[in-house]
């Protein structure tokens, strides 16, 4: 009896030592980093089992370009699950250029246009930081997916689809494997071609009154307003990626607003799903797919 006794002690031991050890390699660390000027990002990374070949998920925050912030409890939490999965996740911030500003309707279409560069500048700089340590920070650049919520996934799109715009053609190139978008639209469709394609995963709201889901003017401005753009939601752009057979998902609730640009972080068994299976293994997929909340 007292020898199974000590086996049982033994036997809970090694469980708890390995139970340490699992608890160990998941935990998640955070560093700080200044990539331009007062512009900071937070890496996020697992402590130990790091594969080099490991993609980098780029978080970028909402907030209409006049607020947010880059450790907001919802993007801790989002970057957290997803570095605590196994990815290297960098989360930043970006030039609030509408901060103390109306970006309604009373705003120019021109100074919208403008705002939406900005955020595709800082976003190209502060990949192009991280690609450049991606040895000592450990994972593959080319499978850098990148992720935004509302304002962050307008300047996501932007940064992918439309360099070849006049307006957006002096922001520098880099590798992008994927696109999640959360709420967000492009400037215009048309500037999805066969050589920046890639695969998107859509969150969205079918009722969102801020940025559609199909063509409209932002904000559903008027067109006799001085905010009156047009934008493309991604029911208009999935027409090009089915084009250029690229795959998408559109994961929509038919009655939701704008609440999808946070809503969706808490899909996080989904976005795993799409990186894993659309980004990295390349398997095609064009689905919509209805979400409730």
């Amino acid at each position: 009896m007292k020898r199974k006794g000590n086996i049982k002690i033994l036997l809970t031991l090694i469980a708890f030592v390995f139970y340490l050890h699992s608890a160990r390699a998941q935990e998640v660390n955070k560093q700080t980093f200044t990539y331009r000027d007062t512009l900071k990002l937070d890496f996020y990374t697992t402590v130990k089992n790091i594969d080099t070949a490991r993609p980098l998920l780029v978080v970028v925050h909402g907030g209409g370009f006049s607020g947010g912030n880059r450790d907001s409890e919802s993007e801790v939490k989002f970057a957290r699950a997803m570095a605590g999965a196994g990815y290297a996740v960098a989360s930043i911030s970006y030039r609030l250029t509408m901060k103390g500003k109306s970006f309604g309707c009373d705003c120019p279409a021109g100074d919208k246009i403008d705002t939406f560069v900005a955020a595709a500048e800082d976003i190209a700089d502060a990949v192009l930081y991280l690609h450049k340590r991606s040895e000592s920070l450990r994972f593959d650049s080319n499978k850098t997916i990148l992720s935004g919520s509302s304002a962050g996934a307008e300047g996501v799109l932007d940064a992918v689809f439309m360099r070849d715009d006049y307006r957006f053609r002096h922001i520098p190139e880099f590798p992008v494997a994927g696109v999640i978008s959360m709420a967000g639209a492009v400037v215009n469709k048309e500037y999805i071609t066969a050589n920046n394609k890639v695969p998107v995963l859509f969150f969205h709201g079918a009722k969102d009154n801020t940025v559609p889901y199909g063509t409209a003017a932002h904000h559903y401005c008027k067109p006799d307003e001085t905010g009156y753009l047009i934008l493309d939601g991604p029911e208009a752009m999935i027409e090009k990626l089915k084009e250029f057979h690229d795959s998408y998902i559109i994961a929509f609730d038919p009655e939701g607003k704008h609440e999808w640009s946070w809503l969706a972080y808490s899909h996080v068994d989904l976005i795993k799903q799409f990186i894993e299976h659309q980004v990295l293994k390349g398997e095609f997929e064009q689905c919509v797919m209805q979400l409730k909340k």
